[in-house]
């Protein structure tokens, strides 16, 4: 139904007795979408995604066309992941699409840029968690976990460090009245130069809304970033949360 207009570029996991004979535990769409600033690391990020549903048993719809935002199209999907989306992508029609699809229960993840997209859109910005205001230069900074019982955090370190481009948001995620996330890892910003949100920094977040779910990791910047096995399994957890299956077998490559 789909194939008219996306790229299926995943498969039903081998787990289980036979490829064939395995049934898919949920089916993500991995939307990429830009109107702004294009991220090179978007090719990596659809590749490990799709690698991970191999190897977790679910499948991934890669579609750039916003077309697919209809009742119709998303109705087969537990999950929506906006992977690093820029600008304004939908219309008025397909942003009351995804606002029905999400409040009948699916799930939303967003990677990097998915802060940086439909400024205009109010709903988004209280899905998302809050828009991106500015970013000093790839560098490497220390993640502190807040919350380690998490899905996407129950295999980080207390202190996680890496490198990446670390983004400042325009408003706390935590503290905003309207959002009221709850934050899983923060910023050290005495590790690295160019952070403005002090002592409380999120960089990956979630929360339950308007009848779903949503998580968000600022990470994914650069190609490199979807190689490390510790930002994959954050990655496959924050999409089984958000799909309401978090147990998960651990199957990283």
């Amino acid at each position: 139904m789909l194939k008219s207009f996306t790229a299926v570029v995943g498969c039903i996991g081998v787990m289980g007795p036979s490829a064939a004979e395995a049934q898919p535990q949920l089916d993500v769409l991995v939307f990429t979408k830009t109107a702004g600033f294009r991220h090179g690391s978007i090719a990596a990020g659809v590749t490990a995604i799709n690698t991970l549903g191999t190897a977790n048993g679910f499948t991934v719809t890669q579609s750039e066309d916003a077309s697919i935002m209809t009742d119709q199209g998303l109705e087969p999907f537990e999950v929506v992941v906006f992977l690093s989306t820029t600008g304004d992508i939908l219309d008025l029609a397909q942003q009351n699409a995804f606002e029905r699809y999400i409040q009948s229960g699916g799930g939303f993840v967003g990677i990097h840029a998915a802060t940086d997209t439909e400024y205009n859109w109010p709903w988004y910005r209280r899905l998302v968690g809050a828009y991106f205001a500015n970013h000093p230069s790839i560098q490497d900074a220390e993640i502190n976990i807040e919350v380690a019982d998490h899905p996407s955090t129950d295999s980080l370190p207390k202190t996680w460090p890496r490198r990446d481009e670390w983004y400042n948001f325009r408003t706390n995620p935590r503290t905003d009245p309207q959002v009221k996330a709850r934050v899983l890892a923060t910023l050290d910003e005495s590790t690295y130069s160019g952070g403005n949100m002090g002592d409380d920094h999120p960089i990956m977040w979630c929360h339950e809304f308007d009848g779903g779910r949503s998580w968000y990791f600022a990470g994914g910047h650069t190609s490199e970033s979807f190689s490390e096995p510790l930002v994959l399994d954050a990655i496959l957890g924050g999409i089984r949360w958000a799909a309401r299956k978090p147990d998960k077998a651990a199957q990283v490559p």
